[in-house]
């Protein structure tokens, strides 16, 4: 049986780890010996993260209750924590939150095997974030997934009390609901930003436009966590007027969280129009480079 897959980047700087459906990137800043220290860590922690994922599985992918947890990993609690704020209005499994709870696993480990200045652990897109007093990360904000456009970064400094970074639509990975491109979100962790990512992407919708292209995702996926609910698989061009009220649906939903104290910011992303809760535009609407700088985390 296959295992893990544990190697350094050809930049000499990061690490990868991927195990089935699980693929990281992880880089920290500190002394060579923490750094070392650091990457045994995350490697000796990702080798169980799967099986463990798996061994609830059924569980992980059943409708979360808000006022209870039956799941015993550390992982899998922190993923339904992540979503039980939103499980009292609206179906969400532990799984909208998965990305965001392995990268903050790994992340912990380095943390509790050496001192880092700076570390992240990216999971597709989905980011935990360590920043010391007087550090800082520029985060590269990118428009949608399958063809990448960079619109401009955000600074996170070690002040700031974000810790996490997300990204859904239904251009990625996942299965969305809603038709964004893409919404990113800055949140206290990891496993709250992929959680509430989800949740605004829905939200960022035409429910009754006659263009859009739906379909039952267990059709796509026939254990999918959604089974037979509609996820979006086209979006046709849409007027300004059809792209501006599925914005603002989705800024309705971002700022009721913002409000829950659940995030702290997000970018919504559809057809080319931006809309920003919780960032000033001067903040993310400046153009980068093309390559993005090297000390940059390109997020999509």
């Amino acid at each position: 049986m296959a295992r893990a897959q544990i190697a350094p980047l050809p930049d000499g700087r990061r690490l990868h780890l991927q195990d089935g459906p699980i693929d990281l990137i992880i880089e920290a800043w500190g002394s060579p010996a923490a750094v070392e220290a650091a990457y045994r860590a995350a490697a000796a922690r990702f080798v169980t993260v799967l099986d463990e994922l798996c061994a609830e599985l059924p569980a992980l992918r059943r409708a979360a209750q808000p006022d209870r947890c039956a799941l015993t990993g550390v992982i899998a609690r922190r993923m339904h924590a992540a979503v039980a704020p939103f499980a009292d209005r609206l179906f969400i499994t532990p799984m909208a939150a998965v990305a965001g709870a392995v990268a903050e696993e790994i992340l912990g480990a380095m943390l509790a095997a050496a001192p880092l200045a700076r570390a992240y652990v990216n999971n597709g897109g989905d980011v935990a974030l360590h920043l010391a007093p007087g550090e800082s990360f520029k985060v590269a904000m990118i428009d949608r997934p399958d063809r990448p456009s960079l619109f401009g970064t955000a600074t996170i400094a070690g002040a700031d009390p974000v810790r996490g970074i997300a990204t859904s639509g239904w251009r990625g990975r996942s299965f969305s609901l809603g038709i964004a491109d893409a919404v990113t979100v800055l949140a206290p962790t990891a496993a709250q930003a992929d959680a509430a990512a989800t949740v605004i992407a829905n939200a960022v919708d035409m429910p009754n436009h006659p263009g859009i292209l739906r379909v039952p995702a267990s059709d796509l996926q026939p254990d999918s966590d959604l089974g037979p609910r509609l996820v979006t698989r086209h979006v046709p061009d849409l007027t300004p007027a059809d792209i501006a009220k599925a914005l603002d649906a989705g800024e309705a939903a971002a700022l009721s969280l913002v409000a829950r104290q659940l995030i702290l910011a997000a970018a919504l992303h559809l057809q080319g129009c931006t809309r920003l809760v919780g960032l000033d535009a001067d903040r993310v609407a400046q153009p980068l480079p093309d390559p993005v700088p090297s000390k940059a985390i390109a997020h999509a």
